[in-house]
């Protein structure tokens, strides 16, 4: 089977996939984006963003082809902008080990779009299509490299999420998760070795629990 090839935008992301939609009739079109689906440690975050028409931040990308401060302070200009409407919601631990990565992901997603100020009628996720999501939906594969709203969607989950794991990174300074965010490093697998796993850990991944370590305290 060919591999299907997506034309990325040469400028960057726009608001094509949006004015297509509104143009389809939906009014109300949101991004959703995610982050950390493949670390060790820490919760999936998620993201939902309402762009105004003809919104335009300059640098605003996709969060993986930006530096840590670029997203820094692209995500303070979103955060503090008043006419971009917002959301960031997460899965637990607990629920990723509970539900599994991928259900616990699209949990995450529907918490996000639905606790977006004003209710969305459509939304475009980055990714695959998310089965039985609760509002209506498309799937825009490499989305944040091509759509605006999920470009910024996918700096707030990403940053929000390193938020986060720098906060545990007070509480746990020895596994360094200011650095590694959670993710499979010989850093962080030298860290479980030799203390053990956290609350924090997602026990249902093969590389924790092959550890058979106790929790820490």
């Amino acid at each position: 089977m060919k591999k299907q090839v997506y034309e990325l935008p040469p400028g960057g992301p726009n608001m094509q996939e949006e004015e297509i939609s509104r143009a389809a009739g939906f009014r109300t079109v949101c991004g959703i984006d995610e982050a950390g689906r493949g670390p060790l440690a820490g919760p999936v975050v998620a993201a939902a963003v309402i762009l105004p028409q003809g919104y335009e931040l300059p640098g605003l990308n996709d969060s993986k082809k930006l530096t840590a401060r670029k997203r820094e302070l692209l995500f303070a200009a979103l955060m503090e902008d008043e006419s971009v409407l917002k959301c960031v919601a997460q899965a637990s631990v607990e629920e990723i080990d509970t539900l599994n990565i991928l259900r616990a992901t699209h949990l995450a997603m529907a918490r996000a779009a639905q606790g977006l100020p004003q209710p969305p009628d459509m939304c475009l996720i980055d990714g695959l299509p998310v089965p039985a999501f609760p509002l209506p939906s498309r799937s825009l594969v490499k989305g944040d490299a091509r759509c605006l709203s999920i470009a910024a969607a996918s700096i707030l989950a990403k940053v929000s999420r390193d938020h986060y794991m720098q906060e545990l990174a007070a509480q746990y300074p020895q596994y360094g998760f200011q650095r590694h965010a959670g993710y499979g490093t010989r850093e962080h697998m030298q860290a479980i070795q030799k203390y053990g796993i956290t609350p924090h850990h997602r026990r249902s991944f093969a590389p924790v629990a092959q550890m058979e370590l106790p929790l820490g305290c």
